[in-house]
Formats: C-alpha cells, structure tokens, sequence
C-alpha cells in the first residue's frame, strides 16, 4: 500500500474515531437538582448515584439552597427570572407549586396522582395540571422528652394550658436553669407562619374561603397572645423572635429543651449518635386552645421541572424515580422524611426504622395547608413579620392582629 493511500486512510480512521469520541461525548447528559440544605441532600446524593448507576449516560449533580424556606424561594425567582437553564429540577417547599407554576418556571408533567396522600395531590395539581410530583411528606409535631415526662408521672399534653402546666412541674422539679419549657419557630421565616396559623385553626378560623378572605382577627389576637405569653412567663426563652427551626432542633437535640414544636426530620437527628436525648423522646399531635380542636400545618417537598430546562424529558423522568415508592419508602428509613403514600405507614421496614410513623398517617392527613394563592410570598411575610414583632415586643398582640388583617385584605380580594 503506498504512503499516500495509508495517510488517507490513517486520516479516516482519526476521523471515524474523533466523530464517535464526539458522538458518545454528547450522548452524556448533565442534570443538576436544586435541593434545600436542610433536606438531607446525603441521602439524596445515595439514591441520584443509584439512578446513574441504572441510567447509563445520565449524570446528576446537586445545587444546595439556603437554610430556610424563604431563602430558597429568594433564589429560585432569581434564577428562573432570568430564564437560567442551569437548573434541571427543583426541590420546592409544599407552598410554592401555585406560585411557580403561575409565574412558568415549571413544566408540566404527566403524571396519575391517585396513589398519593389526597393533600399532596392537590397541592401538586393546579388548574388541573400536574405542576410537581411530591418528594416527602411533612407536618408539625410536639416532640416531647419522654423520661422526664415520666420522670413526673405527666402524659404528652392535650392542649396548651396543660403542655404550660407540665413544663413548669419539670422546672420546678428539674431546677435546671438551661432547661426550657417550649420551643418554637419565632424569627420571621416560613416557620413563624405556622407557628401563627396552629392555634388559630385550633379555634376553627380560616385565613382564606373560597379564594376570598376570611380573616377572624379575635382568633389572631388569641393565637399571637399564646405565643408571646410563653415567653413572657419563661416556658420558652425570651429571645424565641430569634429561633429557626433548626434551632429548635439543635436546642431539642442537646437535651435543653423539654417540649418542641417541628417537623419530622428532627427525629432521625435526634436519635443519632451525637444527641444527647436518644430513646428518650415522645412524638404527638400538637396541642389546642382550650375549648378548640388539635390542628397542625401541612408541610413537605415537592419535585418541579424548571421550565427552562434543556432535558426536559429526562428531567421528568427522573423527578417520576424521586417520587416514586421505592424513593419514599429508602427516606423515610434512612431520614425519617415522611412517606407520600399511604401504604407505607403501615410497612413493617419503616415502622421497625420510625415506630412512631405507624401513628403519623392520620396526623399528617388531617394537617392544614397554609393559604393557596399565587400571591403566597406576600400572605407569608405579612404574618411572619408580624409574628416575629409580637414576640420582639415591638408590637402588642392586638396590633398585630389588625396589622396582619389590614395587610391581607390588600393582597386577598
């Protein structure tokens, strides 16, 4: 074979090589999902390496938001404002499908809802789309220390004059002056809204009725006064305006704080092997006002295709892997995140992981959805601020009352 014909053909083969180097190079797709930092993203991080590993050529990285939910929903609507691409799927708070998904930041996806909790069917259904696909579950708890509450012959309190009753039998008992009564969500984040809405559902209020307001603002009074009355009478800490949720949790979790108001990821944390309460915690329905009905606030997380993704259909079929059952079911062992499906509060794998789950289902059914509205972030600041003022002592809890009302009747006709 002559030099010539051998260069021509050495130069064809580099080529052929060079086209399937290319070819293989741009079959590799690269997704990056959004997830909250309180999220347990290492638990996350095992199941997208799982989804690699049956997906040969897909490629999944992780985006870590900000410790709150505000924080998060802060950066999200900068980013899909400008129509970045850069993210694939988003982890969005139970709040936030309504809102996204009237501004089109998120796709629709095809999805049969029928097999998940009634609440997050709904809250993922908007207009009779599916806007997102439910991640886990979610709602307030009291969490409670069981040894001292046995220690005194007390039961987990049924309302919260029995709950402030119990805690100062504890003190007194206990003469532990880093031990607090209650904690709760008092800085102005997504937290103190519910921290808001318990007790004033508790006296069955609603904030909202047929898209129209229906604001009680005697109930608000009531409820804000509650609040601030732990405070004042040292059953929570008087900085309470400062706490997050996370915290309640820390506090909880280092053996300061015998009752807390939060969320079921608490509890994994709290049995770990750095708290300092493991097997001596309690979980229960929150209390009532006197004379009202126990109520707790929906939460949990949800999984949306960004609208201005460049893989949309293997953004969506991952986000059907993320909630799916198998999904729900690896979390709530491993992160004591709350199934989305019904069934699994009764599977032996996660009630011998999370015995209190076995309980949790009707908790979590009869939970409250805080106000649907795409003008959701503006109802959230009006009463998480004031909250944190009431508790501040920069406001009485009547002024509070009327200011929230006032505030809401401009963003609710």
């Amino acid at each position: 074979m002559s030099s010539g014909r051998i260069s021509k053909l050495a130069g064809l083969l580099l080529a052929c090589a060079t086209a399937a180097f290319a070819s293989g190079a741009s079959a590799e797709t690269n997704l990056k999902v959004f997830v909250t930092s309180q999220g347990q993203p290492a638990i996350w991080r095992t199941l997208l390496d799982q989804y690699e590993a049956r997906n040969p050529g897909i490629k999944v990285s992780i985006e870590l938001g900000g410790t709150t939910s505000d924080m998060q929903a802060q950066y999200l609507n900068t980013v899909l404002t400008a129509k970045d691409s850069s993210l694939d799927v988003l982890m969005l708070d139970v709040i936030r499908p309504a809102q996204f998904a009237a501004a089109g930041w998120t796709s629709p996806i095809a999805s049969d809802m029928s097999s998940y909790l009634r609440a997050y069917a709904e809250a993922n259904t908007i207009d009779g789309k599916v806007v997102a696909l439910p991640a886990f579950a979610d709602s307030m708890f009291l969490y409670y220390r069981k040894d001292l509450l046995d220690k005194y012959g007390l039961q987990p309190p049924k309302t919260w004059d029995e709950l402030a009753d119990a805690a100062k039998k504890v003190a007194d008992g206990e003469n532990n002056p880093n031990l607090q009564g209650l904690s709760f969500q008092g800085k102005a984040i997504e937290g103190a809204v519910c921290t808001f809405l318990v007790p004033y559902w508790s006296q069955g209020k609603v904030v909202t009725k047929d898209g129209k307001l229906d604001f009680d603002r005697e109930a608000a009074t009531k409820s804000l006064a509650l609040w601030k009355g732990f405070a004042d009478s040292g059953v929570a800490k008087k900085n309470i305006a400062e706490v997050a949720t996370d915290d309640t949790r820390k506090e909880f979790q280092a053996g300061n704080v015998l009752f807390a108001v939060n969320w079921a990821y608490a509890w994994a944390m709290s049995q770990g092997a750095e708290s300092a309460v493991a097997g001596k915690v309690g979980v229960a329905r929150l209390p009532a006002i006197k004379g009202g009905e126990q109520a707790t606030c929906l939460g949990g997380w949800e999984w949306g295709v960004s609208a201005f993704s460049k893989h949309q259909e293997e953004a969506k079929k991952l986000v059907e892997y993320l909630s799916s059952p198998e999904v729900s079911k690896f979390v709530a062992i491993n992160g004591s995140l709350l199934p989305t499906y019904g069934k699994l509060y009764k599977d032996a794998d996660v009630t011998r992981a999370v015995p209190w789950f076995a309980d949790a289902q009707g908790i979590v059914e009869t939970a409250k959805p805080r106000p649907v509205t795409p003008r959701y972030n503006e109802v959230s600041e009006a009463i998480r601020t004031t909250v944190n003022a009431v508790l501040a002592g920069a406001t009485t809890p009547a002024d509070g009352a009327a200011q929230i009302e006032a505030r809401l009747k401009r963003i609710i006709r």
